[in-house]
């Protein structure tokens, strides 16, 4: 029971909002040694755990790079030309990132993301897709549109990837099985996968362009009221 300590420290720390890597390792350590396990073995555990991943930390260096894009309208000029784009709706063009996003995934090929991607790019596309069709958009749907250009990314990335037969994900489930004296190969989960990937898809597609009949929708109603 008190091995469990570090959840409860990870809650207090969040709340408390005091910095997330010192608040993380804390637990990390706390957790080790009510669990019995030596300090010394408890550093080696972190510092191998941090070589194997430290490739995550690149994203990083992107931070920046995607800083100075914005701040010299990198958004805006996306949003001109979605403007002068005849036949786009915010829903198109979700379904088309959705698309090249999960292929891409699909292939192992590292193309997207919410800060490469979606935040500079698809989002502003996207709600400028919404401003040429109906003028102005209110508080309300600029938060929709918002949530629908996240979850294309995470549609994309994450029913995608497992399609590559050496995605970690894809690992992660031969791995886990194996433990179970469960055999199976790569390639027979990336099969399992696709299936789930197309609905992924396709799911996709529905809610995107329910979210272009949400939108007429509504501001044909705003336009009935007016003319009332």
């Amino acid at each position: 029971m008190l091995s469990l300590v570090g959840i409860l420290i990870i809650l207090i720390g969040f709340i408390r909002k005091y910095n997330p890597i010192a608040v993380v390792l804390t637990a990390g350590i706390v957790t080790g040694l009510v669990s019995g396990i030596d300090i010394v073995r408890i550093l080696d555990i972190l510092g191998t755990t941090f070589v194997k991943t430290r490739y995550m930390s690149l994203f990083l260096i992107t931070l920046p790079v995607i800083g100075l894009l914005e701040r010299f309208g990198l958004r805006e000029r996306a949003v001109t030309l979605i403007k002068s784009i005849k036949s786009v709706t915010s829903g198109r063009i979700l379904i088309i990132y959705t698309f090249f996003r999960e292929l891409a995934a699909a292939f192992s090929l590292r193309l997207g993301g919410h800060v490469q991607f979606i935040r500079p790019l698809v989002h502003p596309m996207a709600q400028g897709a919404a401003e040429k069709n109906f003028n102005e958009i209110d508080e309300n749907e600029e938060d929709i549109i918002k949530g629908h250009s996240a979850a294309a990314e995470n549609y994309a990335n994450f029913f995608g990837q497992n399609v590559f037969p050496a995605a970690g994900g894809v690992l992660l489930v031969v791995g886990t099985l194996e433990t179970f004296d469960i055999t199976v190969i790569p390639l027979e989960v990336s099969k399992a996968a696709l299936p789930v990937a197309v609905i992924a898809f396709v799911f996709a597609i529905i809610q995107n362009i329910l979210l272009d009949r949400k939108l007429k929708k509504n501001h044909t109603k705003q336009t009935q009221k007016a003319n009332a």
